[in-house]
């Protein structure tokens, strides 16, 4: 991993045995994994110096944004200073005496719930919304009624002692999360490493405005990988906008690009500067 962070112990929303634990486990096998409540929990654990990094899941290629994150980011006073692409592989786990035939019943978080849903309906199994994947293992568990199940992962199985009824569930293959690394300071890669840059801004909503604040981006031939909208007043009037773009801040492309965007638009933030996954060179 290109990456200079070498955390000792890192945050994650949700129970021990949640997708953000298996990333934690795979990104940082030597780390200590703390499991927070909520989101906010995670980012307060990075803030007060509890844990050295938060790992944050944005987006899913199947079951799309991660609700409320990019709300929540420019909020934190975190940086992002690395990401993860994690394959998530669902697993259907009961207890011991359930099989196909007697369940009835599936919990887990709505993004995964989202992600089977072929499966579910194939199979006439009611879904029910948990708080999250790992917690709805959890609960599985402790009940223990053959008719229940839960979507979570094979780490979930482990921790609780379900058995996995079915492997590989997801509705299609090579699904994915990605994740970023949140962290108190700021810690930007080597010029010459790929690299991506995140940053919010605002607009107002009239016409050109997002197109005059784009501009620089084109003409210094900078390429956008993501851009977002969301509304952020009661009147409907003002956009905020997240994007990611390839390119290091201290290259003279990009802040180029970045000024013209300054002057065009408004509470422009930087989140993060970060190297870019090896993923992303393996895709397309």
């Amino acid at each position: 991993m290109n990456m200079s962070v070498n955390p000792s112990r890192i945050a994650f929303q949700g129970m021990p045995g949640a997708y953000s634990n298996l990333a934690c486990r795979e990104s940082f096998p030597d780390a200590e994994a703390i499991a927070c409540r909520t989101f906010a929990d995670a980012f307060n654990a990075v803030k007060s110096g509890e844990a050295d990094l938060g790992m944050i899941p944005i987006e899913n290629s199947l079951g799309g944004r991660v609700a409320d994150i990019h709300h929540l980011l420019p909020q934190s006073g975190l940086y992002i200073v690395g990401e993860h692409f994690q394959s998530v592989q669902h697993h259907l786990l009961a207890p011991e005496s359930a099989t196909l035939d007697t369940i009835k019943r599936v919990y887990s978080h709505e993004q995964a719930l989202s992600q089977v849903r072929e499966f579910t309906r194939e199979l006439g199994i009611e879904p029910i919304i948990a708080y999250d994947t790992a917690g709805a293992a959890k609960e599985v568990a402790e009940r223990n009624d053959p008719e229940e199940a839960a979507v979570a992962s094979s780490l979930a199985g482990e921790v609780y002692g379900l058995q996995s009824v079915r492997a590989r569930i997801e509705d299609r293959i090579g699904n994915t999360t990605r994740f970023v690394f949140m962290s108190r300071q700021r810690s930007d890669p080597s010029p010459d490493v790929k690299t991506i840059t995140s940053l919010v801004f605002r607009v107002r909503s009239v016409p050109a405005a997002l197109y005059k604040a784009l501009g620089g981006f084109a003409t210094n031939g900078i390429n956008v990988v993501k851009l977002e909208s969301y509304i952020t007043d009661m009147s409907f009037t003002v956009a905020q906008f997240y994007i990611e773009i390839e390119g290091h801040v201290a290259d003279i492309a990009v802040d180029r690009a970045l000024d013209e965007l300054r002057y065009f638009s408004s509470n422009v933030k930087e989140l993060g500067c970060y190297p870019a996954a090896e993923f992303r060179g393996q895709q397309g």
